[in-house]
């Protein structure tokens, strides 16, 4: 039986929905402009992506606090034209001739930022909106999004820059940005925000809350550390992966599409499965599978070699890890905000996520030095075989489905 979750679920789920498939149609966009446009030389390009990233979580951290006690509807669609406005200004500024490469990394990092905040927001939000026992369903079907704009994003977009360029496809996202705002804005009823605690801001306690929470719970602890080493070793391998099919084995263009387009749909399949799979096995049995055939796939790819071959067994690797992260990411999005109280969900998700980059783009900028020193396939290895211990830090039975601490409804509602 399919679960309903509502008018205004369907409204924020459309929202999210069309600014990811915008950031997909312009992924890759901002190194194309600043190699093509600008002829920025390859660390330039390295340093737009890594510091950008960096940046943007450093700036996250004092966000938490501040999305955590404001109704969160004005903070998304606020978020959402800080976003539009800042793509927006790419395309003003190349038709000028005004575009430079301290622009784009300056975009690089209010996009990242407002990114940051709004996915707190949007997260608080939904647990306000959606049940507790439907939280697993609604997060499937963000998943799973997710997962079919990462398969269709891509080749639109690379469609779009060899008809009309890179800039075009900038805008794009920017208007997926300004649509998303509109469907907030049809979002009806209450609101959530958490009371402010003055003495508490002054102690420091508003920045390290989320910090701290997470510490104090074994299960979000044991979540968090495998979370975000996971994400990041993978992530420390995708530009290596480029550099090693598209340069040392000259894969067409095509090819290196189809490469990570088709493993994509396989996320789109997991996120379906995900709530049935924990409906007949259990949350547990299901995180902690998936969890580690998620980290068994990746070594996989310390077999790839030119030609055919080659592609496909970089399509069956890559899509059977995304198939277990589609799987899993729902399960413990899921976990996550139920042993989250509603009154520190924006402090925690903002946490979360801007720890997470700043490990991915150290360890971005790490793997570059090893692939330097030895080779990329070397590096890529290297990553699968740390992955091989990340699931040891995924929670025990005990500690799987505590009660969820929170504050009364009547302390963080807002009309």
């Amino acid at each position: 039986m399919r679960v309903q979750l509502g008018r205004n679920f369907r409204w924020l789920w459309s929202a999210c929905a069309v600014s990811t498939y915008g950031s997909w149609i312009a992924f890759g966009a901002f190194p194309l402009i600043a190699v093509r446009v600008l002829h920025s030389p390859p660390f330039a390009v390295s340093l737009l992506e890594a510091a950008g990233l960096a940046v943007a979580a450093v700036v996250a951290f004092p966000l938490g606090p501040w999305v955590e006690h404001r109704a969160k509807r004005p903070v998304m669609i606020a978020m959402d034209l800080i976003r539009f406005v800042a793509m927006a200004s790419v395309p003003i500024a190349y038709v000028l001739g005004l575009l430079s490469y301290g622009q784009l990394l300056v975009v690089s990092v209010i996009s990242g930022t407002a990114s940051i905040a709004f996915t707190a927001a949007s997260g608080a939000y939904l647990k306000y909106l959606v049940r507790s026992d439907h939280l697993l369903v609604a997060n499937g079907r963000f998943e799973g999004t997710s997962w079919v704009a990462t398969a269709a994003g891509p080749p639109l977009g690379g469609a779009l820059v060899g008809l009309l360029g890179p800039v075009i496809t900038v805008m794009a996202d920017a208007l997926s940005y300004l649509l998303s705002a509109l469907g907030v804005l049809r979002i009806r009823g209450g609101d959530v925000a958490a009371p402010r605690d003055r003495a508490t801001w002054l102690r420091g306690a508003g920045l390290l809350g989320g910090w701290r929470f997470i510490l104090r719970d074994r299960a979000l602890r044991c979540l968090f550390l495998n979370q975000i080493l996971v994400s990041g070793l993978i992530m420390a391998t995708v530009p290596l992966l480029s550099v090693l099919l598209l340069g040392q084995y000259h894969f067409p263009a095509w090819q290196y599409g189809l490469a990570f387009g088709i493993p994509a749909l396989g996320g789109f399949v997991g996120a379906r499965l995900s709530a049935r799979l924990v409906a007949r096995y259990g949350r547990h049995r299901v995180m902690i599978v998936s969890g580690w055939l998620r980290s068994l796939f990746p070594l996989g790819l310390a077999f790839v070699h030119p030609g055919i071959p080659g592609l496909l067994t970089v399509i069956i690797v890559e899509g059977l890890l995304i198939t277990c992260m589609g799987i899993f990411n729902p399960i413990y999005a899921t976990e996550r905000l139920q042993r989250t109280p509603v009154d520190h969900t924006a402090r925690i998700l903002s946490t979360w996520s801007a720890l997470s980059k700043l490990l991915q783009a150290a360890l971005m900028a790490i793997w570059g030095i090893l692939a330097t020193l030895t080779s990329p396939l070397v590096a890529i290895t290297m990553s699968g075989v740390l992955l091989l211990a990340t699931p040891l830090l995924l929670p025990k039975r005990i500690h799987v489905s505590a009660p969820e601490p929170a504050a009364s409804a009547e302390d963080v509602r807002v009309a």
